[in-house]
């Protein structure tokens, strides 16, 4: 490297150095939401220049010369050699679901500074590391599952716990996905419209690429994207019109039920047909909204409102309770580090790598792509009023069921806000209300309509804006429940097909629709519990997703580890095991916290108890009593599968150790089990 490229590099390491001690010691004074922009970035480019090539020919010893499983078992089906670029696009496509983009939103509630230094740092040496690490193994092993690879290089009893432990959190997932399309589409009958209308354009752009234009993937995604573009600007049509807009008006059971349906059809149809050109008409949406938030933040420059750190750090939020640590830490998880990512790279993706140098670029290159979203959703979270923001997010049960009360209670939180400037606020944005729009989704719609409409148009238009910003985020979110249910489909049928052999087989149809089936009806469960929340459904079952989630990352991180030490790198395996000690950490704090804690806010079981006493008491009116019945045995429910997640990772943790153990200390002999080396015959 010559000076000139040294002198470059240092600027950009200081810039970023200089930008996050600012947003870190800044107070008194809002900040410009540029700085946290600018910082973020070159914190991100310095991480990838440096700290993933370290990891890739360092720690990992990536090489070009040997042939991956694309190319050795390549079938034309399963195992292809992809452009780098298009597993690139593919890669971040699969990973970048609600994460990044509800997480940070929900997050905000502690003020902007906790969330961003968590984004930010989380994603360079956490998440980054998992997600590269990881597709690594899986290149190296014939692209084998996590739940296989934890079989293999670590143990039986393991593998087995991590099986179950990876079908049981994909359910969670999927369920929290849907509540927030729930909630972000609930009596909104221009949204519904928007969104209802990527269906059939799936549809249109599957035959496209099937029959009429045969591979045309661009092409595809322009016209894909050109109607989904018209279906923005139809739905305010749609919405003002008196007789049509009622068959676009549902309630959030209603939505659930659609949501239900929709999942089991993405389960069964043709890969072609539905689930393929949502993901390619996702990708082409999802990166150029990501760059245009960008550029609209640096040209409208608009101020963070929200404080580095609000009152409710003490953990008495209105979203969701508990403290800073660690319920920051599991509330962010796509964006920073997350378990889900673990699956996609070892899914899919490594059956796709044609270069083992490629997965950098594919695996941590759309970490810091992911990363860099949900550094948006904050700045979008915060440059709102905070009376605002709290009025969107906070549910009726805590703020108050009428206009009125919720303003009156977020004011005396020191959050000024007025019913008159959520009414125009709705009137803006074509809505009828935004008053307890739990979820995230419906105020990072508003922030982000709020700065497009400050820097690519004005306040007329924030409507167009305001259901962009939904179009965007559900497709986001319908991308991983389109996936994540078949993907949960594939789990059972490999779980059953040790039982009955049928069930086992991906190519027979009724196995198909009897597991889709139960699949669908285990995250169904979880979406209407949800739904049927007073608290809105988030307080409870967001906790319990990040909870689940980085547990998941656990076990990733727990592989991780124990391939290093295999590999004879044990000098570099605070590389994985660092931030799989912060993990177990975070996430075994929130779960005792979750189960046991005595705040009815905060405990499952407390808040179970609360219900019951107030039972008995004859608190609960006549019509509510089966509800209430309902909430209590949900509590105990959340408690219990809370417990059981905790229990699978602990195991998966106590049999590594020990096997670190016994690696240490020269009673196990150490074996990888790799897949045999066979040099590789394509070009780079």
């Amino acid at each position: 490297m010559n000076l000139a490229k040294k002198l470059l590099w240092f600027l950009i390491a200081a810039v970023g150095a200089g930008g996050l001690g600012f947003i870190a010691i800044a107070r008194g004074e809002p900040i410009n939401a540029v700085w946290l922009v600018a910082a973020a970035a070159c914190v991100y480019t310095i991480g990838y220049r440096f700290y993933s090539r370290f990891v890739a020919y360092r720690v990992l010893e990536l090489d070009d010369q040997r042939a991956t499983p694309a190319e050795r078992l390549e079938d034309g089906r399963d195992f292809v050699p992809a452009n780098k670029w298009v597993l690139f696009g593919h890669h971040f496509a699969a990973i970048a679901g609600p994460g990044p983009l509800v997480g940070p939103i929900l997050a905000a509630q502690f003020g902007y500074l906790p969330g961003t230094l968590w984004i930010v740092l989380g994603g360079v040496l956490g998440g980054g590391v998992q997600d590269f690490v990881v597709l690594f193994c899986s290149v190296r092993r014939d692209g084998k599952s996590l739940g296989q690879m934890a079989k293999d290089e670590i143990s039986g009893v393991a593998g087995f716990a991590a099986l179950f432990a990876v079908l049981s959190i994909v359910t969670i997932i999927i369920a929290v996905v849907g509540l927030v399309v729930v909630n972000a589409l609930k009596s909104s009958p221009w949204g519904f419209f928007t969104i209802a209308m990527t269906i059939p354009i799936a549809f249109l752009m599957g035959i496209y690429m099937r029959y009429i234009r045969v591979g045309h993937a661009i092409e595809a995604s322009l016209l894909g994207f050109v109607l989904v573009m018209a279906s923005v600007v139809g739905g305010r049509y749609i919405s003002e019109s008196h007789a049509l807009a009622p068959y676009f008006t549902y309630s959030a059971i209603g939505l659930a039920w659609m949501i239900v349906l929709y999942g089991f059809a993405c389960s069964v149809l043709p890969v072609w047909l539905l689930l393929a050109p949502r993901g390619a008409l996702s990708t082409f949406v999802k990166l150029g909204t990501i760059f245009l938030l960008a550029g609209g933040i640096l040209a409208a420059r608009p101020t963070l409102l929200m404080p580095p750190l609000t009152r409710f750090v003490d953990g008495t939020g209105p979203i969701f309770a508990g403290k800073i640590f660690p319920f920051c830490f599991i509330t962010i998880a796509c964006g920073a580090l997350s378990g889900f990512h673990s699956l996609i790279s070892s899914g899919t993706t490594p059956k796709m790598l044609s270069k083992e140098g490629q997965a950098r670029l594919v695996a941590y290159g759309s970490m810091m792509m992911e990363s860099f979203v949900a550094l948006m959703a904050m700045v979008a979270a915060c440059v709102l009023k905070p009376g605002i923001y709290f009025a969107v997010n906070s549910p009726a049960g805590v703020v108050g069921q009428v206009p009125a009360q919720a303003v009156a209670t977020i004011s005396s939180w020191g959050f000024p806000v007025t019913t008159q400037d959520m009414s125009d606020l709705a009137s803006k944005v074509g809505e009828v209300t935004l008053f307890n729009r739990t979820g995230g989704a419906p105020s990072l719609a508003v922030g982000m309509a709020h700065i497009f409409s400050g820097s690519l148009g004005s306040s007329v238009v924030m409507g167009i804006w305001y259901h962009f910003a939904i179009m965007f985020e559900a497709l986001f979110i319908l991308t991983i429940l389109d996936a994540g249910t078949r993907v949960g489909r594939f789990l059972l049928q490999d779980l059953l097909g040790h039982f009955w052999k049928p069930l086992g087989r991906t190519g027979w149809y009724p196995g198909i629709i009897f597991t889709s089936g139960i699949v669908v009806a285990a995250w169904g469960y979880f979406l209407f519990q949800g739904v049927m929340d007073p608290l809105g459904g988030i307080n409870s079952l967001w906790p319990l997703f990040g909870i689940s989630n980085q547990l998941l990352a656990a076990v990733a991180l727990c592989l991780c580890t124990t391939v290093l030490i295999k590999m004879e790198k044990s000098r570099y395996v605070l590389v994985t095991l660092g931030p799989l000690l912060w993990l177990v950490a975070a996430t075994m704090t929130a779960s005792v916290q979750k189960i046991w804690d005595p705040n009815p806010a905060l405990g499952f079981l407390a808040h179970a108890r609360y219900l019951a006493d107030q039972l008995v008491a004859g608190s609960i009116p006549v019509s509510k009593i089966a509800e209430t019945q309902t909430l209590i045995f949900n509590d105990r429910l959340d408690a219990a599968v809370t417990f059981a997640f905790a229990s699978l990772v602990l195991v998966i943790l106590i049999e590594s150790g020990r096997n670190w153990w016994l690696y240490a200390s020269g009673k196990k002999r150490v074996g990888l089990r790799e897949a045999p080396v066979e040099l590789s015959r394509l070009t780079a």
